[in-house]
């Protein structure tokens, strides 16, 4: 069983703050949690399935971030307490149902988790989820540290039910993937029964029907939500302040930039020449707390990842107040004293607040730096980004861009997100020449498939993943089909969603909390759908690419080739060979004409090793995962493969 659930109040455990998130849920009695996997956030939902018999919970990974969110609002609506999880991208493609959601208010306690990435460390952008709050108008809470994590959490609930409306609480990586010690507190015995009462008058927000209309009145309605949490956060317990009555500067911050900012305090060690004001309640801000803090001195640095949406609320304010706190000096992502991109440390807080303070303080030295960068990498190979040893998308793609190139035509294909984006790379042969959100290369390539009338003749493909097929490839397939695009869509099938942690999706035979589900075939989809579907299997280089010869050549619509292969590091696979594989380096011609290190230089996988004493590849037979695919590339037959015993 989880320590989550087996922790008693007072328990004090170190927990990545994703889990601390976990638990708060499980502490404000939550009964469903629905979301779909994407780093810095998919530990939440993880967390809570291993929990689920435990505390009697309906966890699901749902086929998208939109109907996670319906999923919970369900819930929310029949009274239970109810949770949706995504990052920051996922907002994105539930603001359409967040923005009713808002104006049709809530039951049960309903709490929305987007867990944002400043410094895109595992994503295609930084975008972040705080504007949605102001945009759909609900409050926007934001913990500081791990133990606010949970707490928040259930703070959150009961304020949403207060207020009858949805909570925002956005978490970043450094808190979700980073941990610190957390003290746990009771979790509740009482289990809420779910009941929808709809047959009440239709403006009766308890027992009517759950709409946003008569627009007026609802939207005033919210608005009116949003003022009585305006006046809930003067009080809250997570809008903190440390340092001194009058400060010299003083710091407005929220999020991990709370433990950044006290750390700087701590480097430069002027404690008592500045004033930290941490608000766990960034939209709306407390206006009263915040304009006594603003009145206390003339210069503020706003210290927040990643763009100036804590600044620009502040300086609003300070406006408005201006008769009642004087003039002001801000500093922060407008002036240039913290960056207006990337994720923040302590040392890039600390060199903001020296020169702002006129202090002589070389936070890092340069020769540190350098010293320290330069150790880091002694004797490190020179790799860069690839896929993994026996990556069935590295087969693919090799037999995408052959066929590209024997097809003669300057055919291209357009990409989305997912391990395959970095095919855009030459770990893929620089294949991928679009990338954009999840489903959008099928999207973007409906549109170049029309654009024939315009002289266009070039082979148009996507690709996307089994997961992203599930997630909002389908509407976009439809289209395609539709309004007879031609193109031909490469589905990566390696059962699973693969770059997140093989979370579940509608197209594998178990759900979220391990129980049998009806897997859903996407071939069988796609021909429903109206496109021609072949099936092949990647690691077998020849048939590939003649399949695919043959559906560029068939110029009538919408065209699918499924090239199913599970991952190389899938649980069901990991450990397991499909062939025993043996490299002959007297055979090898290495660098010599007719190879040129073919296997090393181009196909990349990293368990083919370039052996500089005997000018020939050799197998790194530790991570090789025995898929075969090298020896089908290898001109000189240096490479043999046997099946595996």
């Amino acid at each position: 069983m989880s320590h989550l659930v087996e922790g008693q109040a007072g328990d004090r455990y170190l927990m990545m703050g994703n889990e601390a998130i976990a638990r708060g849920a499980l502490e404000a009695g939550i009964s469903v949690a629905a979301g779909y996997p994407g780093t810095p956030s998919s530990e939440i939902i993880e967390s809570l399935a291993k929990t689920a018999e435990a505390r009697s919970l309906y966890v699901e990974w749902s086929t998208n971030e939109k109907v996670a969110l319906e999923v919970a609002a369900a819930a929310s609506f029949a009274g239970l307490r109810s949770l949706a999880v995504m990052k920051q991208n996922g907002v994105n493609v539930a603001s359409d149902f967040l923005l009713h959601l808002s104006g049709s208010g809530t039951r049960g306690g309903m709490v929305l988790i987007p867990c944002d990435d400043p410094g895109a460390l595992s994503s295609i952008n930084e975008g972040e989820s705080r504007h949605f709050a102001r945009l759909v108008e609900v409050p926007l809470l934001e913990p500081g540290d791990f133990q606010e994590a949970k707490d928040m959490v259930k703070w959150a609930f009961e304020l949403s039910e207060e207020l009858q409306s949805l909570v925002m609480m956005r978490s970043v990586t450094r808190l979700s993937h980073a941990s610190g010690d957390v003290t746990f507190g009771d979790l509740p015995e009482a289990q809420r029964e779910a009941m929808f009462k709809c047959d009440g008058f239709i403006l009766d927000p308890n027992v009517g029907p759950v709409m946003g209309a008569p627009v007026d009145y609802k939207h005033g309605l919210q608005q009116g939500k949003v003022k009585r949490a305006e006046e809930l956060f003067e009080d809250s317990p997570f809008n903190t302040y440390t340092g001194p009555e009058k400060p010299e500067l003083l710091i407005i911050t929220s999020s991990a930039c709370n433990l950044y900012s006290k750390e700087a305090i701590q480097l430069l060690g002027v404690e008592n020449r500045v004033g930290l004001l941490k608000l766990g309640t960034t939209w709306p801000i407390p206006p009263k707390l915040v304009g006594k803090h603003l009145g206390s001195t003339e210069k503020i640095l706003i210290v927040e990842e990643v763009v100036s949406f804590l600044e620009d609320q502040v300086k609003i304010l300070a406006a408005e107040l201006g008769a009642a706190i004087g003039t002001q000096i801000f500093y922060g992502k407008r002036d240039g004293s913290i960056p207006m991109v990337g994720e923040l440390n302590p040392d890039q807080v600390a060199a903001a607040l020296a020169k702002i303070l006129g202090l002589e303080t070389e936070v890092v030295p340069e020769d540190y730096a350098k010293r320290t960068q330069e150790a880091g990498f002694a004797g490190a190979p020179n790799r860069e980004l690839t896929f993994c040893p026996g990556c069935p998308h590295r087969a693919s793609f090799w037999s995408i861009h052959n066929t590209l190139e024997l097809d003669n035509r300057e055919g291209f294909v357009c990409g989305d997100i997912g391990c395959y984006t970095m095919a855009v790379l030459p770990a893929g042969f620089s294949t991928l020449k679009t990338v954009h959100a999840m489903g959008s290369g099928t999207g973007v390539a409906s549109g170049f498939g029309k654009l024939a009338q315009f002289g266009m003749d070039q082979p148009v493909l996507s690709v996307c993943g089994d997961s992203t097929f599930f997630h909002s490839a389908i509407p976009a397939l439809i289209n395609a089909v539709h309004h007879k695009s031609d193109i031909t869509m490469v589905l990566l099938d390696n059962s699973g969603t693969g770059m997140t942690g093989f979370q579940s999706h509608p197209g594998l035979t178990t759900d979220a909390l391990g129980q049998e589900a009806p897997a859903i075939d996407p071939a069988e989809v796609c021909r429903a759908i109206g496109a021609r579907v072949e099936i092949a299997d990647p690691f077998d280089i020849e048939a590939t690419q003649a399949t695919l010869l043959d559906l560029l050549q068939d110029r009538k619509g919408v065209k699918v080739l499924v090239l199913r292969q599970i991952c190389a590091l899938s649980p069901e696979k990991k450990g397991k060979k499909l062939f025993d594989m043996a490299l002959d380096q007297q055979v090898c011609v290495g660098e010599n004409c007719g190879c040129n290190r073919l296997c090393t230089r181009i196909f990349r996988c990293p368990g083919l090793v370039w052996d500089h004493d005997k000018q020939a590849a050799r197998l790194d037979e530790v991570i090789c995962t025995g898929c075969g695919v090298c020896a089908s590339i290898c001109p000189s037959g240096a490479i043999q493969r046997k099946e595996a015993g």
